[in-house]
């Protein structure tokens, strides 16, 4: 009936996003493949900090609906209205993984947090080799 939370998005988002965003964690995993421990701790310490569609979606639609509270306590009650398609726009992807901003947020480049974890649990994986000790001859 409903994607499930690890496939809504990625199903309701362009085919060509999709890749695009694939493409990129790709060429991210391919440049730090041969990178330092230090290059790679640098690297996991920016993807720690990256936002991803759900956290951007749920700051976007907070933002959104004070803005639209303000308005309608100070200049028009019609206002209020803005909140409330708000609302059901973060239920409606709550339900089915797509929003009017996801696909805006998406081409931005806007990553699912697997998405970033994907990338993450390489470079994981590349510093792990690293500090493995290697075996003797």
């Amino acid at each position: 009936m409903f994607p499930s939370t690890v496939e809504r998005v990625p199903v309701n988002t362009a085919k060509h996003v999709n890749q695009q965003i694939q493409h990129e964690i790709d060429g991210n995993i391919e440049r730090y493949r041969h990178a330092t421990a230090v290059e790679i701790d640098a690297r996991l310490s920016e993807l720690e900090h990256e936002w991803d569609i759900e956290r951007t979606l749920e700051a976007n639609a907070a933002a959104a609906s004070l803005i639209g509270l303000t308005l309608g306590a100070t200049v028009d009650r019609r206002w209020y209205l803005f909140p409330a398609a708000v609302a059901g726009f973060l239920l409606q992807h709550a339900l089915q993984g797509w929003c009017p901003p996801v696909p805006v947020f998406r081409r931005l480049g806007f990553r699912t947090a697997n998405e970033i974890d994907q990338e993450r649990f390489a470079l994981l994986a590349f510093r792990d080799q690293q500090t493995k000790p290697r075996g003797r001859s």
